[in-house]
């Protein structure tokens, strides 16, 4: 596996983003949408774009724990890094959509799996998840705009631009 200098300042990106995710945060204050996207946009070889999420995910999860919604949430990744091929880019409405589709995914899962399958069982699941979802928006915003940000200024710093 051979990568270059390019791929070299994505990945270290990706790892800085992972480590993050380890270090205490307020409830969905975490970088994993943000390198969903990130991944979709900027990598060119698409299997690793999939990869770096779920990748991310896996090895912090060693660490945070693992649960019935684990492939749930590993599925949404994969939607959020699928979008970030359609889209192309990283800006305020595809940061905005990744949460979107995460929050939506993962309450989709979170009540098939924990509330009674009734229109009153979804509308309770997805109401009790609303504040976390302002949580994630601002997580994915941050998170977002530092690994796009970042890697724009290493990239030209580096002079691989």
């Amino acid at each position: 596996m051979k990568f270059n200098k390019k791929e070299i300042v994505l990945l270290s990106f990706v790892i800085v983003a992972v480590l993050v995710r380890l270090l205490p945060h307020p409830p969905n204050v975490a970088p994993i949408t943000a390198v969903a996207l990130f991944a979709g946009t900027q990598f060119s070889k698409k299997h690793w774009a999939i990869l770096m999420p779920l990748l991310a995910m896996l090895f912090t999860d060693l660490f945070l724990g693992f649960s019935l919604i684990t492939p749930i949430v590993y599925l949404a990744f994969i939607g959020i890094t699928s979008l970030g091929f359609v889209l192309k880019k990283m800006n305020l409405g595809s940061v905005l959509l990744s949460s979107l589709l995460f929050f939506v995914v993962t309450n989709l899962g979170v009540w098939l799996l924990h509330y009674p399958l009734t229109p009153t069982g979804f509308a309770s699941c997805f109401t009790l998840a609303i504040p976390f979802f302002g949580y994630s928006i601002l997580g994915d915003l941050f998170f977002s705009a530092a690994l796009l940000y970042g890697y724009r200024f290493a990239m030209l710093r580096l002079r691989l631009a």
